[in-house]
């Protein structure tokens, strides 16, 4: 069966898995990036799976998330969890390669998603290495943001560089998942609850649900994939590379002045 058929039966698996036809930009997206420059092995199943240490969502789980940002052409949007690239490059075939902007705490997701990215043409999408938690304030506001990563509520910083009409999207939750989007309140009540009991953060409303997930929580600076968790070794190790040339700390310095006496 060639790469065609296959794509279009996955497509199909995807319908009947949600239950509903895709959204238009969403099918339109589907057929047209090449998945298989994202993912080397079986890129057409169903499950998540591993390259180089990142977590590759399942296509249907890419599906809900895409189709709950409802992003428009044009929309400036921000994908905190850049992981293999492949959700950046659907988001780029929607709304403008140069409007996607991707962040992720660990350096070789980092490249791996911009190689994938250049391989399927769509090498105008930003991505760069940030901390996900402080988002990427030099081109916000962003119409749409998009956490790949599962989260209580949206780090405060990326609802700072949130347009005043735009939306967040997240797996709200840790073992257990939903997928949320979230929008600006301007003092309205959640749509999904009737007894005003809403999980969103201060000053948002839950708008959509969109089925389960089950994604890895956010990392903080220090728990990438290559980092010593340990932190003497780790700064043992910086000072070690640095040599004599290394800036003494607080504990050089007392060393320094015990040998002097």
């Amino acid at each position: 069966m060639d790469e065609a058929s296959i794509q279009v039966d996955m497509i199909e698996g995807l319908e009947h898995q949600l239950g509903e036809p895709l959204g238009a930009s969403v099918l339109t997206a589907l057929q047209r990036v090449p998945r298989d420059a994202f993912v080397d092995d079986a890129p057409h199943a169903n499950g998540a799976s591993e390259d180089a240490g990142t977590r590759v969502l399942a296509p249907e789980t890419v599906v809900r998330l895409i189709t709950a940002l409802d992003v428009d052409e044009g929309d400036d949007v921000l994908v905190v969890g850049a992981g293999v690239g492949y959700s950046v490059a659907m988001l780029a075939e929607i709304a403008g390669a140069r409007h996607v902007h991707a962040v992720d705490i660990d350096r070789e997701a980092v490249s791996i998603a911009r190689s994938n990215l250049s391989t399927a043409g769509y090498d105008a999408a930003l991505v760069d290495r940030r901390d996900g938690a402080n988002g990427l304030p030099e081109y916000a506001p962003y119409d749409r943001i998009l956490i790949e990563a599962a989260v209580l509520e949206p780090p405060r910083a990326l609802g700072t560089q949130l347009a005043d009409d735009g939306r967040i999207v997240y797996p709200r939750g840790t073992t257990t998942q939903t997928i949320v989007a979230i929008e600006p309140d301007d003092d309205r009540a959640s749509p999904l609850d009737a007894d005003g009991d809403d999980d969103a953060p201060p000053g948002f409303v839950t708008v959509e649900k969109a089925g389960p997930a089950a994604l890895r929580p956010m990392l903080v600076d220090g728990e990438q994939a290559g980092v010593e968790r340990n932190r003497t070794r780790r700064e043992e190790a910086e000072y070690a590379e640095q040599g004599r040339f290394a800036g003494h700390g607080w504990e050089q310095e007392w060393i320094d002045w015990d040998d002097r006496i």
